[in-house]
């Protein structure tokens, strides 16, 4: 085709557009300095209409637009000096129709010699919800690697992760860390006794009720069986110990019913506060120390941590322990 030709009463244009129109997908040209719409396929007049003539792109295309669109890739199209460039590639959710498509546009030289934007939109709405959906599914599988099913709280795993981030923003501005370590009291007793239904149903309201105590920066979570555990950053020991009660009181509060039965739970809790801290398990450690005593003095309370941590034992003034139930 020569500069000379009738554009679009050209055999030559009559034949291109006829191979355009078979394609399943849709191809348009527009002047990329006005945005003039000057060629549409078949399968583009079918999904957006015969009446593209002189309208520009924005208009025949996009919903709402009132001038160019500023996803508009032209500038991706032409060098610094004007001269076109190699196709580019990309996907777009259309605003007019919500379909997905695959668009490679292009800077051509039109048969007038004017710069126009040549793209075929191919519709991946299919298959973009595939990968949304894969994409949603690795999500909610992930959740669930790191979210304990029953509490909905963090499971050991992810409270472990986020425990040592904690720890080392802590560390990195010398902030102080306390540790909580949370244990139901009789535990086993209610499983026993009512069931294992209502176990979890225990489990379900301790969390619930611990959950809005916990400030968002610290981290919250599910050990394992009746056990959680605690991390909080920059506080004092005072306000550790309030934290603490605070919980221990909402533990308290907790009124189960299952069946005929209203179940009561309580939780004893042992705090260490590290100035310096410099392990995650160390902290716990003490922490656990310190819950020890508090099942040994009576349990639903609250103690802090003055043990020393042994080889393979928690020693308190001689005396070896373990956890009463």
């Amino acid at each position: 085709m020569t500069d000379s030709d009738p554009i679009e009463t050209s055999g030559y244009y009559r034949s291109m557009a006829a191979v355009l129109d078979s394609l399943d997908a849709a191809v348009y040209v527009a002047d990329m300095k006005d945005g003039e719409m000057l060629f549409m396929n078949r399968y583009g007049r079918s999904h957006f209409g015969n009446d593209y003539r002189g309208r520009k792109c924005w208009e025949v295309l996009q919903e709402g637009q009132s001038g160019p669109c500023s996803f508009c890739t032209n500038a991706r199209l032409v060098d610094t000096e004007g001269n076109p460039t190699a196709p580019y590639v990309w996907e777009f959710q259309n605003t007019r129709n919500g379909r997905w498509y695959q668009c490679r546009d292009q800077a051509i030289h039109w048969g007038d010699g004017r710069l126009v934007r040549m793209e075929i939109a191919t519709d991946i709405t299919d298959r973009k919800h595939m990968e949304l959906e894969i994409e949603e599914a690795k999500r909610r599988a992930e959740a669930l690697a790191h979210t304990d099913e029953l509490t909905g709280l963090h499971n050991r795993r992810a409270f472990f992760a986020h425990g040592e981030q904690l720890l080392q923003d802590a560390m990195r501005l010398g902030h102080s860390v306390a540790a909580l370590m949370l244990d139901l009291d009789r535990f086993k007793y209610i499983n026993d006794v009512y069931g294992h239904a209502a176990g979890d149903k225990v489990l379900k309201s301790v969390a619930r009720a611990l959950r809005p105590l916990i400030r968002t920066d610290d981290v919250l979570g599910r050990l394992g069986g009746e056990e959680f555990a605690v991390l909080m950053n920059d506080v004092s020991e005072v306000q550790a110990l309030d934290v603490a009660e605070r919980l221990r009181m909402a533990v308290a509060d907790c009124v189960v019913h299952h069946g005929s039965h209203i179940i009561r739970p309580t939780t004893s809790i042992g705090i260490a506060v590290f100035e310096q801290p410099t392990s995650l398990s160390e902290m716990l450690s003490h922490a656990d120390a310190a819950l020890l005593r508090a099942k040994r003095c009576g349990r639903d309370r609250v103690e802090y941590s003055n043990a020393l941590l042994q080889t393979g034992t928690f020693s308190i003034a001689g005396e070896t322990l373990s956890r009463p139930r």
